[in-house]
């Protein structure tokens, strides 16, 4: 396994931060949004979420369509203070991990996230680990909204690769998304889907004997 594959890309929610999707919907419902969950489906179906993931929306932008689909007197500082509630911590076990992966493989980093996450989750990280530039912890780090491509199509995964001359064949991706694993294996990656509810990251690189 370890002679297999050169490059390691991991996907950041979920795998190494850990995030809770409905803490937003409560900190919604708690300021008296009920029908949170309603309208994220409709954003969802409307690709509000999509659009602010590729940089296709600002952060203005994205506020002003939370503003019009719950409460127009929302400020800026409910809107991101809310959103951002879904971001947890990365348990320090998981730095530790990287590390390890890097005296073996080429370890790179790709998420779908937003303008307005990327701080957030960076300063939790700079004060709950130590660790003041995120993304150097990394051989490369990429965000959706940087790149303007989100998983799971396949052109997010070949122009992160492609940066660092890195095989498909001799990638392995690893996500806690099933389709961002299906999105990864059609570019010709490998890739392990994690399942969150059975193993956490650590668990599944020691049974994938990759450290």
């Amino acid at each position: 396994m370890r002679n297999h594959y050169d490059t390691i890309l991991l996907d950041l929610g979920g795998v190494l931060i850990d995030v809770d999707y409905h803490a937003t919907a409560k900190a919604f419902r708690d300021l008296g949004h009920l029908d949170f969950e309603r309208l994220y489906s409709k954003a969802r179906q409307d690709h509000l979420f999509d659009g602010f993931e590729t940089g296709a929306l600002s952060p203005a932008q994205f506020r002003d369509r939370i503003r019009t689909l719950l409460d127009p007197s929302l400020t800026d500082t409910v809107i991101d203070t809310n959103w951002n509630a879904m971001l947890g911590s990365i348990p320090q076990e998981r730095i530790q991990m990287i590390h390890r992966l890097k005296e073996r493989y080429r370890v790179l980093l790709l998420s779908n996230t937003n303008a307005i996450h990327v701080p957030a989750f960076e300063a939790i990280i700079a004060h709950g680990n130590g660790i003041p530039d995120f993304k150097a912890l990394f051989h490369g780090a990429y965000y959706s909204c940087e790149i303007g491509l989100r998983k799971p199509d396949p052109g997010s995964f070949l122009h992160v690769l492609d940066r660092h001359e890195a095989a498909p064949s001799r990638t392995l991706f690893i996500d806690d998304s099933i389709q961002h694993v299906i999105g990864a294996r059609q570019a010709g990656l490998h890739a392990e889907h994690l399942e969150l509810a059975r193993e956490d990251v650590l668990g599944l690189a020691q049974r994938l004997a990759l450290l």
